[in-house]
């Protein structure tokens, strides 16, 4: 890494470490710099914003997730079996994130509200796996042809939207949580069967 990297890399290790501890609202950019051994105005140069920080420590966890996907996408089981994983660790590993660092969730809640464009780069990174997976199962037989599969991947992730952040959403414990994805997992895998008879709905 170059110098520039390495203290980018120095800003986001201090800054999370404030905001577990501290919580976002209560972290400045001045106090991040401190930590740093910086000035408050040379952080600036590498940062413009507090929310850029939050920006760039989600897209980073992000960045780990998609590892994930991608290595799950590579399996050779069933799609079905994949769809399941593809959430499931999705939940997970973001419950034990945000239970373990529960400041954490007002950051994520900053950048829901503030930064919309980057939770929905997210979620057009994630269908692009789902899609790959949806393909995989109508090639083998499992799932039934599908028209415009990015919009079916849209409307699985609404479905699933309560188990992105399940701190955010619901307050149950992740026994109950997993139960839950379970079910409402059951019900999207039957209306992709072979025979299922549901309407596709065009978004316009």
């Amino acid at each position: 890494m170059n110098d520039i990297t390495d203290t980018r890399q120095q800003i986001l290790e201090a800054a999370m470490e404030r905001i577990v501890h501290y919580g976002y609202s209560k972290t400045t950019m001045s106090e991040i710099a401190k930590d740093c051994n910086m000035s408050a105005g040379n952080i600036y140069r590498f940062f413009a914003s507090k929310l850029d920080i939050a920006e760039a420590i989600g897209r980073k966890f992000n960045s780990e997730l998609y590892e994930t996907y991608a290595g799950i996408c590579r399996k050779q089981n069933t799609a079905a079996d994949r769809l399941r994983q593809f959430f499931e660790f999705s939940m997970e590993r973001t419950y034990e994130a945000l239970e373990e660092k529960d400041k954490l969730v007002e950051l994520a809640e900053t950048l829901a509200d503030e930064r919309p464009l980057f939770m929905n780069e997210q979620l057009a990174q994630e269908r692009v796996y789902l899609v790959q997976i949806l393909e995989n199962g109508i090639e083998a037989g499992e799932f039934r042809p599908l028209d415009r599969k990015e919009e079916v991947a849209e409307m699985i992730q609404a479905s699933m939207m309560k188990f992105r952040f399940p701190q955010m959403f619901s307050h149950l414990t992740l026994p109950k949580l997993k139960r839950e994805l379970a079910g409402v997992m059951d019900l999207v895998l039957a209306g992709l069967s072979v025979g299922a008879t549901v309407p596709e709905r065009h978004i316009d």
